[in-house]
Protein backbone atom coordinates (compact mmCIF):
# COMPACT_ATOMS: atom_id res chain seq x y z
CA UNK A 1 0.00 0.00 0.00
CA UNK A 2 1.37 3.73 -0.89
CA UNK A 3 2.09 5.31 1.72
CA UNK A 4 0.57 9.31 2.06
CA UNK A 5 2.36 11.86 0.29
CA UNK A 6 3.69 15.04 2.63
CA UNK A 7 5.01 17.21 0.30
CA UNK A 8 4.51 17.14 -3.49
CA UNK A 9 6.60 20.10 -5.73
CA UNK A 10 5.75 20.30 -9.20
CA UNK A 11 7.37 22.39 -11.78
CA UNK A 12 8.60 24.87 -9.07
CA UNK A 13 11.23 27.32 -10.60
CA UNK A 14 12.68 30.43 -8.28
CA UNK A 15 14.63 32.76 -10.25
CA UNK A 16 16.75 36.25 -8.58
CA UNK A 17 17.43 39.76 -10.42
CA UNK A 18 20.84 40.90 -10.18
CA UNK A 19 21.33 44.18 -9.19
CA UNK A 20 22.09 46.55 -11.74
CA UNK A 21 24.15 50.03 -11.22
CA UNK A 22 23.66 53.41 -13.11
CA UNK A 23 26.39 52.61 -15.80
CA UNK A 24 23.81 49.60 -16.63
CA UNK A 25 20.63 51.71 -16.56
CA UNK A 26 22.24 54.24 -18.69
CA UNK A 27 23.69 52.34 -21.27
CA UNK A 28 19.96 50.10 -21.50
CA UNK A 29 21.55 46.51 -20.73
CA UNK A 30 18.77 44.15 -20.24
CA UNK A 31 17.72 43.09 -16.56
CA UNK A 32 19.69 39.17 -16.21
CA UNK A 33 18.53 36.88 -13.94
CA UNK A 34 20.20 34.00 -11.54
CA UNK A 35 18.38 31.03 -12.64
CA UNK A 36 18.53 29.25 -8.87
CA UNK A 37 15.86 26.44 -9.67
CA UNK A 38 14.06 25.22 -12.60
CA UNK A 39 11.18 23.37 -13.02
CA UNK A 40 11.35 21.10 -10.05
CA UNK A 41 8.87 18.27 -9.48
CA UNK A 42 9.14 15.77 -6.70
CA UNK A 43 7.27 13.91 -3.88
CA UNK A 44 8.32 12.91 -0.25
CA UNK A 45 6.12 10.43 1.49
CA UNK A 46 5.46 10.18 4.81
CA UNK A 47 8.27 8.49 6.68
CA UNK A 48 10.88 8.98 4.13
CA UNK A 49 13.61 10.39 3.63
CA UNK A 50 14.63 12.20 0.36
CA UNK A 51 18.16 13.12 -0.02
CA UNK A 52 19.03 16.17 -2.38
CA UNK A 53 22.64 16.27 -3.20
CA UNK A 54 24.18 18.15 -5.95
CA UNK A 55 27.73 20.75 -5.73
CA UNK A 56 27.72 23.95 -4.32
CA UNK A 57 25.33 26.71 -5.96
CA UNK A 58 23.37 24.36 -7.81
CA UNK A 59 19.98 25.15 -6.03
CA UNK A 60 19.61 22.82 -3.12
CA UNK A 61 19.34 25.71 -0.58
CA UNK A 62 17.32 27.85 -2.42
CA UNK A 63 14.99 24.69 -3.19
CA UNK A 64 14.44 24.41 0.28
CA UNK A 65 14.19 28.10 1.21
CA UNK A 66 11.83 28.64 -1.17
CA UNK A 67 9.33 25.59 0.04
CA UNK A 68 9.35 27.17 3.01
CA UNK A 69 8.46 30.29 1.30
CA UNK A 70 11.00 32.34 2.88
CA UNK A 71 11.84 33.35 -1.06
CA UNK A 72 8.83 33.61 -3.40
CA UNK A 73 8.47 31.24 -5.74
CA UNK A 74 8.45 32.15 -9.55
CA UNK A 75 6.25 29.78 -10.79
CA UNK A 76 5.04 25.80 -9.48
CA UNK A 77 2.80 24.48 -6.76
CA UNK A 78 3.91 23.57 -3.34
CA UNK A 79 1.11 20.97 -2.00
CA UNK A 80 1.95 19.98 1.37
CA UNK A 81 -0.41 17.71 3.53
CA UNK A 82 -4.04 19.17 4.03
CA UNK A 83 -2.75 22.78 3.33
CA UNK A 84 -3.28 23.05 0.08
CA UNK A 85 -0.87 25.44 -2.35
CA UNK A 86 1.91 26.82 -0.14
CA UNK A 87 2.74 28.48 -3.16
CA UNK A 88 -0.56 30.79 -3.32
CA UNK A 89 -1.45 30.07 0.32
CA UNK A 90 -0.59 32.72 3.13
CA UNK A 91 -1.55 34.44 6.44
CA UNK A 92 -2.79 31.67 8.88
CA UNK A 93 -2.75 28.85 6.46
CA UNK A 94 0.98 29.55 6.26
CA UNK A 95 1.51 30.16 9.81
CA UNK A 96 -0.19 26.81 10.44
CA UNK A 97 2.00 25.28 7.82
CA UNK A 98 5.05 26.18 9.02
CA UNK A 99 4.41 24.72 12.23
CA UNK A 100 4.43 21.20 10.17
CA UNK A 101 7.73 21.80 8.44
CA UNK A 102 11.05 22.96 10.37
CA UNK A 103 14.29 23.77 9.18
CA UNK A 104 17.60 22.64 10.49
CA UNK A 105 20.15 25.06 9.15
CA UNK A 106 23.77 24.56 8.08
CA UNK A 107 25.44 27.46 10.12
CA UNK A 108 24.61 26.31 14.04
CA UNK A 109 27.19 29.64 14.59
CA UNK A 110 24.57 32.17 13.17
CA UNK A 111 21.20 30.69 13.43
CA UNK A 112 20.90 31.23 17.11
CA UNK A 113 20.38 34.71 18.53
CA UNK A 114 24.15 35.52 20.62
CA UNK A 115 21.87 37.68 22.87
CA UNK A 116 19.16 35.42 24.00
CA UNK A 117 19.61 32.61 26.45
CA UNK A 118 18.34 29.17 25.14
CA UNK A 119 15.35 29.16 27.37
CA UNK A 120 13.94 33.09 26.29
CA UNK A 121 14.19 31.34 22.41
CA UNK A 122 12.15 28.90 23.37
CA UNK A 123 9.63 30.22 25.58
CA UNK A 124 9.47 32.93 22.78
CA UNK A 125 8.59 29.92 20.15
CA UNK A 126 6.39 28.37 22.73
CA UNK A 127 4.56 31.65 23.07
CA UNK A 128 4.10 33.02 19.40
CA UNK A 129 2.82 29.21 18.95
CA UNK A 130 0.67 28.94 21.19
CA UNK A 131 1.95 25.43 21.75
CA UNK A 132 1.26 24.74 25.34
CA UNK A 133 0.51 27.13 28.54
CA UNK A 134 2.83 28.99 30.19
CA UNK A 135 3.30 27.31 33.48
CA UNK A 136 4.43 24.14 31.17
CA UNK A 137 6.96 25.79 28.84
CA UNK A 138 10.27 25.28 31.02
CA UNK A 139 9.05 21.34 30.85
CA UNK A 140 8.79 20.98 27.20
CA UNK A 141 11.79 22.85 26.76
CA UNK A 142 13.58 20.53 29.30
CA UNK A 143 12.11 17.80 27.61
CA UNK A 144 12.79 17.87 23.83
CA UNK A 145 16.68 18.81 24.96
CA UNK A 146 16.68 15.54 26.69
CA UNK A 147 15.81 14.46 23.49
CA UNK A 148 18.81 15.81 21.78
CA UNK A 149 21.12 14.94 24.28
CA UNK A 150 21.31 17.93 26.23
CA UNK A 151 21.53 18.75 29.80
CA UNK A 152 18.21 20.50 31.71
CA UNK A 153 20.89 23.39 32.89
CA UNK A 154 21.49 24.48 29.36
CA UNK A 155 18.40 26.35 29.10
CA UNK A 156 19.78 28.86 31.12
CA UNK A 157 23.04 29.26 29.22
CA UNK A 158 23.54 31.43 25.67
CA UNK A 159 24.70 29.97 22.54
CA UNK A 160 28.22 31.00 23.15
CA UNK A 161 28.67 28.68 26.20
CA UNK A 162 28.20 25.98 23.67
CA UNK A 163 30.46 24.19 21.01
CA UNK A 164 29.63 23.49 17.09
CA UNK A 165 28.01 20.09 18.15
CA UNK A 166 26.16 21.19 21.01
CA UNK A 167 24.42 24.44 19.32
CA UNK A 168 23.24 22.34 16.38
CA UNK A 169 21.79 19.86 18.86
CA UNK A 170 19.99 22.65 20.60
CA UNK A 171 19.11 23.81 16.67
CA UNK A 172 17.49 20.55 16.47
CA UNK A 173 15.77 21.06 19.29
CA UNK A 174 14.33 24.39 18.18
CA UNK A 175 12.70 22.60 15.12
CA UNK A 176 11.42 19.84 17.26
CA UNK A 177 9.96 21.63 19.67
CA UNK A 178 6.95 22.67 17.50
CA UNK A 179 6.64 18.72 16.91
CA UNK A 180 6.40 19.21 12.98
CA UNK A 181 5.79 16.27 10.48
CA UNK A 182 8.62 17.37 8.51
CA UNK A 183 12.00 18.25 8.45
CA UNK A 184 14.36 20.33 6.17
CA UNK A 185 17.93 19.43 7.41
CA UNK A 186 20.06 21.82 5.22
CA UNK A 187 23.42 20.82 4.72
CA UNK A 188 23.47 20.24 8.78
CA UNK A 189 26.81 18.48 9.76
CA UNK A 190 28.91 20.69 6.64
CA UNK A 191 29.84 23.55 9.55
CA UNK A 192 30.85 20.90 12.09
CA UNK A 193 34.39 19.00 13.07
CA UNK A 194 34.37 15.11 11.29
CA UNK A 195 34.60 13.56 14.95
CA UNK A 196 30.98 15.41 15.63
CA UNK A 197 28.93 14.83 12.46
CA UNK A 198 28.50 11.81 12.73
CA UNK A 199 26.77 12.25 16.38
CA UNK A 200 24.25 14.27 14.60
CA UNK A 201 23.62 12.13 11.63
CA UNK A 202 22.73 9.27 13.84
CA UNK A 203 21.20 11.50 16.04
CA UNK A 204 18.67 12.63 13.10
CA UNK A 205 18.21 9.10 12.02
CA UNK A 206 17.50 8.22 15.60
CA UNK A 207 14.75 11.05 16.24
CA UNK A 208 13.31 10.20 12.71
CA UNK A 209 12.59 6.90 13.63
CA UNK A 210 10.99 7.75 17.39
CA UNK A 211 8.95 10.90 16.17
CA UNK A 212 7.80 9.22 13.10
CA UNK A 213 9.44 12.35 10.88
CA UNK A 214 9.62 12.97 7.27
CA UNK A 215 12.91 14.65 6.18
CA UNK A 216 14.25 15.87 2.92
CA UNK A 217 17.92 15.86 4.04
CA UNK A 218 20.51 17.96 1.97
CA UNK A 219 24.22 17.76 1.64
CA UNK A 220 27.17 17.59 -0.48
CA UNK A 221 28.34 14.30 1.13
CA UNK A 222 27.60 11.64 -0.62
CA UNK A 223 28.59 9.06 2.00
CA UNK A 224 26.20 10.60 4.61
CA UNK A 225 23.23 10.62 2.18
CA UNK A 226 23.91 7.05 1.26
CA UNK A 227 23.65 6.49 4.74
CA UNK A 228 20.52 8.45 5.89
CA UNK A 229 18.47 8.04 2.62
CA UNK A 230 15.41 6.20 1.07
CA UNK A 231 15.71 7.60 -1.79
CA UNK A 232 18.20 10.38 -3.76
CA UNK A 233 17.58 13.45 -5.93
CA UNK A 234 20.65 14.63 -7.92
CA UNK A 235 20.41 18.68 -8.98
CA UNK A 236 22.85 20.27 -11.27
CA UNK A 237 22.71 24.03 -12.26
CA UNK A 238 18.54 24.09 -10.47
CA UNK A 239 17.64 21.24 -12.66
CA UNK A 240 16.77 17.61 -11.13
CA UNK A 241 19.44 15.68 -12.84
CA UNK A 242 18.78 11.96 -11.68
CA UNK A 243 15.81 10.36 -8.89
CA UNK A 244 15.46 6.86 -7.39
CA UNK A 245 15.79 4.50 -4.10
CA UNK A 246 19.12 4.97 -2.80
CA UNK A 247 20.24 1.91 -3.44
CA UNK A 248 19.79 1.73 -6.92
CA UNK A 249 21.47 5.23 -7.76
CA UNK A 250 24.64 4.24 -5.40
CA UNK A 251 24.95 1.05 -7.58
CA UNK A 252 24.29 2.21 -10.65
CA UNK A 253 24.36 5.77 -11.46
CA UNK A 254 22.17 6.51 -14.40
CA UNK A 255 23.51 10.07 -15.02
CA UNK A 256 26.78 11.10 -15.93
CA UNK A 257 27.27 13.83 -13.40
CA UNK A 258 25.80 11.42 -10.55
CA UNK A 259 28.51 8.68 -11.98
CA UNK A 260 31.35 11.51 -11.58
CA UNK A 261 30.12 12.47 -7.94
CA UNK A 262 30.40 8.84 -6.82
CA UNK A 263 33.40 8.22 -8.49
CA UNK A 264 34.89 11.64 -6.61
CA UNK A 265 33.98 11.00 -3.28
CA UNK A 266 36.53 9.72 -0.92
CA UNK A 267 36.82 6.10 -0.38
CA UNK A 268 38.36 4.08 2.73
CA UNK A 269 41.09 1.90 1.22
CA UNK A 270 41.15 3.52 -1.94
CA UNK A 271 39.48 2.72 -5.26
CA UNK A 272 41.15 -1.08 -6.34
CA UNK A 273 38.17 -2.91 -8.24
CA UNK A 274 36.29 0.46 -9.20
CA UNK A 275 36.12 1.69 -12.80
CA UNK A 276 38.25 4.74 -13.09
CA UNK A 277 35.99 7.97 -14.34
CA UNK A 278 37.19 10.21 -17.05
CA UNK A 279 36.46 12.89 -14.97
CA UNK A 280 34.48 16.18 -14.70
CA UNK A 281 36.04 18.80 -16.93
CA UNK A 282 36.26 22.40 -16.51
CA UNK A 283 33.86 24.80 -14.08
CA UNK A 284 30.65 25.24 -13.52
CA UNK A 285 28.84 27.69 -15.91
CA UNK A 286 27.16 30.70 -14.03
CA UNK A 287 23.41 30.20 -13.04
CA UNK A 288 22.54 33.59 -15.15
CA UNK A 289 23.74 31.77 -18.62
CA UNK A 290 22.94 28.37 -18.63
CA UNK A 291 24.30 26.36 -21.76
CA UNK A 292 22.19 25.58 -24.12
CA UNK A 293 20.53 21.46 -24.45
CA UNK A 294 21.52 19.60 -21.18
CA UNK A 295 22.96 22.12 -19.22
CA UNK A 296 25.64 19.33 -17.86
CA UNK A 297 27.24 19.11 -21.97
CA UNK A 298 29.86 21.10 -21.40
CA UNK A 299 31.21 19.10 -18.78
CA UNK A 300 30.35 15.57 -19.60
CA UNK A 301 32.61 12.93 -21.15
CA UNK A 302 30.10 11.32 -22.94
CA UNK A 303 28.29 14.59 -24.29
CA UNK A 304 27.53 14.47 -28.47
CA UNK A 305 25.77 16.98 -30.82
CA UNK A 306 22.16 16.69 -29.37
CA UNK A 307 23.73 17.15 -26.26
CA UNK A 308 24.72 20.58 -26.88
CA UNK A 309 21.19 21.85 -28.90
CA UNK A 310 18.22 20.13 -27.07
CA UNK A 311 17.10 19.87 -22.94
CA UNK A 312 16.84 15.81 -22.58
CA UNK A 313 13.57 14.75 -21.43
CA UNK A 314 12.78 12.87 -18.75
CA UNK A 315 13.61 8.75 -18.85
CA UNK A 316 11.92 6.76 -16.50
CA UNK A 317 12.48 2.81 -15.86
CA UNK A 318 10.39 0.00 -14.34
CA UNK A 319 11.30 0.66 -10.51
CA UNK A 320 10.19 4.36 -10.83
CA UNK A 321 13.74 5.93 -11.36
CA UNK A 322 13.99 8.88 -13.37
CA UNK A 323 16.89 10.38 -15.01
CA UNK A 324 17.08 13.67 -17.67
CA UNK A 325 19.55 12.18 -19.68
CA UNK A 326 19.70 11.14 -23.65
CA UNK A 327 22.14 8.66 -23.09
CA UNK A 328 21.75 6.78 -19.36
CA UNK A 329 24.63 4.94 -18.13
CA UNK A 330 22.07 1.97 -17.06
CA UNK A 331 19.86 -0.11 -18.97
CA UNK A 332 15.93 0.06 -18.77
CA UNK A 333 15.07 3.84 -19.54
CA UNK A 334 12.33 4.96 -21.74
CA UNK A 335 11.60 8.34 -22.60
CA UNK A 336 8.07 9.58 -20.88
CA UNK A 337 5.15 9.33 -22.37
CA UNK A 338 3.16 12.56 -22.68
CA UNK A 339 0.39 12.69 -19.69
CA UNK A 340 2.33 10.82 -17.20
CA UNK A 341 2.89 11.69 -14.12
CA UNK A 342 5.85 14.21 -12.51
CA UNK A 343 6.94 12.15 -10.07
CA UNK A 344 6.87 7.99 -9.83
CA UNK A 345 6.37 5.08 -7.11
CA UNK A 346 7.00 4.78 -3.92
CA UNK A 347 10.32 4.08 -2.69
CA UNK A 348 10.86 0.88 -0.26
CA UNK A 349 11.95 2.35 3.17
CA UNK A 350 14.77 1.82 5.10
CA UNK A 351 14.02 -0.49 7.64
CA UNK A 352 15.08 1.10 10.91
Amino acid sequence: MAEEVMLDVRHLSKTFPIRRNFYDILRKRPQEYVRAVEDVSFQIRKGETLGLVGESGCGKSTLSRTILRLYEPDDGVILFHSFGDLAKTGGKNLKKARRQMQMVFQDPYSSLNPSMTICQMFYEIMKVHRLCGEGEYERAAQDILKKVGMPENALDKYPSDFSGGQRQRICIARALIMKPELIIADEPVSALDMSVQAQIINLLAQLKEEMNLTMLFISHDLRVVQYISDRVMVMYLGRVMEMGDAEDIFQRPAHPYTKILMDAAPQIGGRSGIEETEGIRGETPGPVHIPSGCPFHPRCPYASEICKKVMPGISVDSRGRMVRCHFPLSPGFRERKAGEPDVFPEPALKEA
